[in-house]
């Protein structure tokens, strides 16, 4: 079973070039059964023997669930060895930072060498612009000046767009471009301070980021009046999925519509596993940005065509230190809407509707139901193929079934 995987990967560049610092053994078991991957600057090779030098890792986990991650088409948390990790079908023992020293190469043996859907386009003869124009806003916010980096395109409904913790709004890339949504909405997607083109304010040195529900709405608010943008939708993904909730809260009489991509009431504080994990993405022996793509592996579909599930993860290899955990305060402790807070949202003033990805293992498909129906969701909808980000790993899909809402927002303003 595990020598298809070496026949699939072959020769990776990127497994040799992660694994010149290290030397891991790790244990694939399997019941009783063990085999021995050897992760080193040679690249990778798996044996039946048990090696004469110390095993640093064991990856314990049913044949039936290594199967299905070696499979096409695996079932939801089955599709990478993070997923299986934060859904209870994988157990990690040994060296815990080898483990997240090594991530990204597992991954890539694993999940990433899966054969995917490849959309990769021909080159254009000659170059083609993008119908994207690209602007700073300087402005105060909450007493400090800030340079806001947004992009739009289009004209119409104005529809601003939240990206995910850690990343920034080159995610809705394929949005802005789409003609079918520019045609009658205009689209505008800034990046949240400390992230993309938005540089901290000055005087970031001397603090810690941490975002809370108070900057997060205050900061879309601000964005909203500086652009004059009156009656928008907002649509927003993870931490932006929740933002829209609080959104619809605090400022509905305000708002058109909103859109919650893998919006759910809370997260589990934890990243893949155990509380410890959080931590794996902000310290110094262990590569921030890598690991937090390592990670983000396990919520990206199977179905994603490779060059987009890329595309996702380089957001997160580019975040600034600190920055995904810092919008984690948010996700998992600040933002947390079990408090009985949801339940003023009315629906009536400012409609809510949710698209979450089926293979999502963060806000899953059981947490974003319960969401809807403890608010009364106007609309709600799981998305057959597609993960926690189905606006960048899988823009072709994610239209299918983000078209119609936005028809349904006009429909109900005519």
């Amino acid at each position: 079973m595990f020598q298809d995987l070496i026949a699939r990967t072959g020769d990776h560049p990127n497994i040799s070039w992660r694994g010149r610092f290290a030397n891991a053994c790790i244990e694939l078991r399997s019941g009783e059964t063990s085999h021995f991957l050897q992760l080193d600057s040679d690249g990778v090779s798996i044996s039946d023997s048990q090696p004469d030098h110390n095993i640093t890792l064991t990856l314990a986990a049913s044949e039936a669930a290594w199967s299905e991650l070696l499979g096409p088409a695996p079932r939801p948390g089955l599709q990478s060895i993070s997923a299986m990790r934060r859904m209870g079908h994988l157990r990690v023992s040994g060296d815990f930072l080898a483990y997240y020293q090594n991530l990204m190469a597992l991954e890539i043996l694993f999940a990433m060498s899966r054969p995917r859907p490849d959309n990769a386009t021909a080159s254009p003869s000659e170059p083609i612009l993008d119908p994207i124009v690209g602007r700073y806003i300087n402005m105060d916010f909450q007493g400090r000046p800030h340079r806001i980096y947004f992009e739009e395109a289009g004209s119409g409904i104005p529809l601003i767009c939240l990206h995910t913790a850690g990343a920034d709004g080159r995610q809705y890339r394929e949005i802005l471009n789409d003609l079918d949504i520019t045609a009658n909405y205009r689209v505008v997607v800034f990046d949240l301070p400390w992230h993309g083109k938005s540089s901290p304010p000055p005087g970031f040195q001397d603090e810690v980021y941490q975002l809370t529900t108070d900057s997060y709405v205050a900061i879309t608010m601000a964005v909203k009046s500086a652009l004059g943008l009156n009656n928008p939708v907002i649509m927003g993904c993870s931490i932006g999925g929740r933002a829209v909730l609080h959104l619809a809260l605090r400022h509905g009489a305000d708002l058109r519509a909103v859109i919650g991509l893998q919006s759910a009431l809370f997260a589990e504080n934890k990243i893949d596993g155990e509380p410890e994990g959080l931590r794996s993405i902000h310290r110094p022996d262990v590569h921030g940005g890598e690991v937090s793509a390592a990670l983000m592996t396990g919520l990206i579909a199977p179905q994603s065509p490779r060059p987009d599930a890329w595309e996702t993860l380089w957001h997160y290899m580019q975040g600034g230190p600190g920055i995904f955990m810092g919008d984690l305060n948010y996700y998992f402790t600040d933002g947390d809407m079990r408090n009985g807070l949801a339940a003023g949202i009315d629906t009536a003033v400012c409609p809510v509707h949710l698209l979450t990805g089926e293979y999502d293992t963060s806000a899953t498909p059981e947490l974003s139901r319960q969401l809807a129906e403890e608010i009364n969701a106007t609309s709600f909808e799981v998305m057959e193929g597609m993960g926690h980000f189905p606006m960048s790993e899988n823009p072709a899909g994610f239209r299918g079934y983000l078209l119609p809402v936005l028809d349904k927002i006009i429909a109900a303003a005519a």
